[in-house]
């Protein structure tokens, strides 16, 4: 594959030496509309690369605050063209910001893989996380989305041992992503140390970023992972900005204010580091 969106951005962040502020969002929650305008807002709010979540029904690795957000998502008539439609929309006015898609492989199975492989690189997308599909059926949407030009992104977890790592990183692109804790999205935080010793083992098998995500809800615990991961992913906490929100537009700058904080503690986090 060429340079991508996400390759030219984690260079430009080493060149800084920082970590790169991933925020994850659900499409379609609370409404299309304030979707939307938390989508256009997040880059200026600092995030360097965007998770747009497709709700899914049954969305097994996501804790309840992501898991409510896509059933009023889906509710509220969300889909998978309409997430499109929201990257597409994005891309009117941000041609520079990674978006990489989260998500399931029965939505994209029923929208019919080369079809939404197609549509998904013409609407401006640049990755996928497709949690359920493992190494073994990389032929049926991994390797045909690098074909597309669409980096298909892996989980690593603390349960994924020597043996198995490098099947997990044989088709990967973009980026790896480190689920820091086991259990579902927006479980307990991370342990700083022990991630860090974990991503020193990951790096003996890869030269891609790593990404570590799952727990990390603080400005403070986002600076500790950034001093020494590529990247930071912060999710449920954004979403929990808008359940508990009185209003939709509260909401959306709840979002967009966290996000604000986050960035400037993974901006600023090396530098602190160096100067102690």
């Amino acid at each position: 594959m060429s340079a991508s969106r996400i390759d030219r951005c984690f260079e430009a962040l080493r060149q800084q030496d920082r970590a790169a502020l991933v925020t994850f969002v659900t499409a379609g929650y609370p409404d299309y509309q304030h979707s939307a305008e938390i989508l256009k807002g997040l880059p200026e709010a600092g995030a360097d690369i965007i998770e747009l979540g497709m709700p899914f029904t049954d969305p097994m690795a996501d804790g309840a605050p992501i898991q409510l957000a896509s059933q009023r998502a889906l509710a509220g008539g969300h889909n998978t063209i309409k997430t499109l439609q929201m990257v597409r929309e994005f891309r009117e006015h941000n041609q520079d910001t990674p978006i990489v898609l989260m998500g399931y492989y029965n939505p994209i199975y029923c929208y019919g893989v080369e079809r939404f492989l197609h549509d998904a690189a013409a609407s401006g997308v640049d990755g996928m996380i497709v949690v359920d599909l493992p190494p073994e059926h990389d032929n049926e949407l991994c390797v045909p989305a690098r074909e597309a030009g669409i980096h298909f992104i892996r989980l690593a977890t603390p349960t994924t041992d020597a043996a198995r790592l490098p099947g997990v990183l044989v088709n990967t692109s973009g980026f790896l992503y480190y689920v820091s804790s086991t259990g579902v999205t927006g479980s307990a935080a991370p342990t700083a140390e022990k991630v860090e010793k974990e991503l020193a083992r990951i790096r003996e098998h890869t030269n891609l970023p790593v990404a570590v995500g799952f727990g990390i809800r603080t400005a403070p615990q986002a600076e500790r992972i950034a001093r020494f991961a590529d990247a930071v992913v912060v999710g449920s906490a954004l979403v929990e900005c808008i359940a508990n929100a009185d209003t939709e537009a509260q909401g959306r700058d709840d979002v967009l204010s966290l996000t604000r904080e986050l960035s400037a503690a993974v901006r600023d986090a090396r530098t602190t580091l160096n100067v102690s």
